[in-house]
């Protein structure tokens, strides 16, 4: 089994570097048996949403595991339909119940539309109240982020956006790193799109180290500081992508 390193965030809550998400896996015993793969094979990093309608199913991966709760960084994610005080608190509340755990890791604004201050205060509450331990944001730009910062007494812990090589998003990063907030990539492997895992030259690349094209992805992310999200409903592929902390590029 490997062991992920962590992360200090913003706040002082540690957060593993490599985690495993479940977006686009609707089919609840499919997104459970996935979750239970990825905690069995040293993953303590698990991601899902309001909209991938399958919180439940990694609530029971994560209660039925041998892992306990305290070594699961659980994260979830607010829908945009829910971007109001009121409506945002409903929302968390919500996330709670489906998940069957009395508090989230981390709870993230999904998109940067509608009321986002309003929803920012309902997270600000229920991270006083213990119900979330780190707040953050996710497909926010750079004035967006500044906007909270500004306006909010409780800045972003971090920021988790679309980052893989065919969109770097470097000016994106660099800002916010630059602000102590820490990236989170999504679609590390570009969905699949441009050949990513046949690409000659990651290939090149993957064979000097005796790694896959996915594996030096993975490492390159890391290594930029970010942290990142797997995902794939396939063991193997599970197995494989955790492997990336014995070399470094």
């Amino acid at each position: 089994m490997t062991n992920v390193p962590t992360v200090k965030l913003n706040n002082g809550v540690e957060m593993p570097t490599l985690g495993f998400g479940v977006f686009q896996v609707p089919d609840l015993s499919q997104a459970e048996q996935a979750v239970t793969d990825a905690l069995e094979v040293g993953y303590r990093l698990i991601d899902t949403a309001a909209a991938y309608q399958n919180e439940e199913a990694v609530g029971r991966a994560i209660k039925n595991s041998s892992v306990n709760r305290e070594d699961v960084f659980v994260t979830s994610k607010l829908w945009v339909s829910d971007f109001n005080y009121k409506r945002a608190k409903a929302g968390i509340d919500a996330s709670l119940q489906k998940l069957g755990l009395d508090y989230m890791d981390l709870y993230l604004l999904h998109q940067p539309y509608g009321d986002t201050m309003g929803a920012w205060r309902a997270l600000q509450e229920a991270q006083k109240e213990g119900k979330i331990r780190a707040i953050g944001v996710s497909n926010f730009y750079a004035d967006q982020l500044k906007d909270l910062e500004l306006t909010m007494p409780v800045k972003p812990a971090v920021n988790q956006i679309e980052v893989n090589p065919w969109y770097q998003q470097d000016q994106e990063v660099k800002f916010a790193q630059s602000e102590d907030i820490r990236v989170e990539a999504w679609a590390p492997f570009a969905e699949g799109k441009h050949d990513i895992f046949t690409n000659e030259t990651i290939a090149e690349i993957a064979a000097k180290y005796g790694k896959s094209n996915g594996q030096v992805i993975l490492r390159w992310l890391l290594q930029r500081g970010i942290t990142v999200i797997s995902k794939s409903v396939h063991k193997n592929r599970t197995d494989e992508d955790i492997d990336v902390f014995d070399s470094e590029l």
